[in-house]
């Protein structure tokens, strides 16, 4: 049993194959959820955080919060729910949101542009010139979202452990593919792999509960033992750490906490 996140091309099928994956593994599908639960949390209209997953990275810096803040709410969210495992997730840039965990299958799904095309067409009533154009204008969004946030281009298949183009294949097809790698040695979980994700999701809880203040932080936990990155030495180390007592009554799963100020994080903070 394992965790799969389904990236795709707007109007690739990716929606319909991540639902035929869930039913077929039993596993629980999550896609909007993570923004109702982010929303509700963290008391963010729902509306903002669809606008900051889908619009120009610029759109982010027109509210309140930071592009920083709102990620880190999703992410938050999105960690908490696939720490049980057995999860099909698909939204944009699941598999960086979640990078880090051992036992993600990370799919793409793609499909050529004539057909996304006709898909429009027939569902919006539409013109092909219409249509081209819509689609050729989220592809662009979604990039610059993904780039703007990680430096990654989401056409990339390095990305994934399985790319599905699915023009040639049935829906059948592409759920076979990938329930077929679901099952395979490298993507089981294990004890460590729960445990991993049960750290992720604390680490994640405590930057969320302190980015808006403090941007520039990062994060790690490992069995409850949570480490905080700052760049600086200054004011804000002090601030910072009159903190910590409100973040330890927020989050119960902290077993020990510490700043380090100055030091550069490790990889696989958050």
């Amino acid at each position: 049993m394992c965790i799969i996140t389904i990236s795709r091309g707007s109007y690739s099928m990716g929606k319909a194959v991540a639902e035929r994956v869930a039913h077929r593994l039993n596993y629980r599908l999550i896609s909007r959820e993570v923004l109702l639960d982010a929303s509700s949390h963290f008391h963010i209209p729902e509306i903002k955080l669809i606008k900051a997953i889908h619009d120009a990275p610029g759109i982010l810096e027109r509210y309140r919060h930071s592009k920083q803040s709102y990620i880190a709410y999703i992410r938050s969210a999105l960690v908490e729910r696939v720490v049980d495992n057995n999860v099909v997730y698909h939204g944009l840039a699941g598999h960086l949101l979640i990078k880090g965990l051992p036992n993600v299958l990370k799919v793409r799904v793609n499909s050529n542009l004539e057909r996304r095309i006709a898909i429009v067409m027939e569902r919006d009533k539409i013109s092909a010139q219409e249509a081209r154009a819509l689609i050729l204008e989220d592809d662009k969004q979604r990039r610059k979202w993904t780039h703007s946030l990680y430096n990654q281009d989401p056409w990339d298949t390095s990305l994934y452990d399985l790319t599905i183009c699915i023009d040639k294949l049935s829906m059948e097809n592409a759920v076979d593919y990938i329930c077929l790698a679901a099952g395979t040695e490298g993507f089981k979980t294990s004890e460590k792999n729960i445990q991993k994700a049960k750290d992720m999701s604390v680490a994640c809880r405590v930057k969320a509960d302190l980015v808006e203040e403090f941007p520039n932080i990062s994060v790690t936990c490992e069995y409850g033992n949570v480490l905080i990155y700052m760049k600086g030495r200054d004011q804000m180390s002090k601030k910072l750490t009159k903190k910590l007592d409100l973040v330890r009554e927020n989050i119960s799963d902290i077993y020990h906490l510490e700043t380090h100020a100055g030091i550069e994080p490790p990889p696989e903070a958050v």
